[in-house]
């Protein structure tokens, strides 16, 4: 069996111009990596011994319950988001600027809820404080 070492770690490679590229690993496998090492254990396996049946079954459940573990994952996030319409947040901007502004609506952009405020849209881990829910005038 192959050996894997190094999750957490940066990957640094020299390409042949000698300049480093430096990559951030990624330390959480998602149900696309999984996926790709059945395949590839499938499309490598002995052909005289394959895998049994259930052991097959049980890495597909496995596989299953991932997928339902981050589709949960993503409606709490959208759940919590949503609870802030009408809130003031508080965050820091790019500049190191803490800016406050009402939470006008939610959107999801790549399965990750952004906060819409009145004058730009934040991802839901910029809050940095929350305040008193607005009273919204018509």
């Amino acid at each position: 069996m192959a050996n894997v070492n190094g999750v957490n770690n940066t990957n640094n490679t020299t390409s042949n111009s000698g300049t480093t590229n430096t990559r951030e690993k990624n330390d959480a496998l998602g149900k696309d990596d999984f996926l790709q090492l059945l395949i590839t254990q499938l499309r490598y396996q002995d052909p005289m011994s394959p895998m049994e049946d259930k052991d097959f079954i049980a890495q597909m459940a496995q596989f299953t319950s991932l997928e339902q573990m981050q589709n949960m994952n993503s409606s709490m996030q959208m759940s919590q988001a949503s609870s802030l319409i009408g809130m003031a947040v508080k965050w820091t901007d790019t500049n190191g600027k803490e800016q406050t502004d009402v939470v006008q609506s939610v959107r999801m952009v790549n399965h990750q809820p952004k906060l819409v405020l009145s004058s730009t849209s934040i991802d839901l881990n910029q809050v940095t404080a929350i305040g008193v829910p607005q009273v919204v005038s018509k």
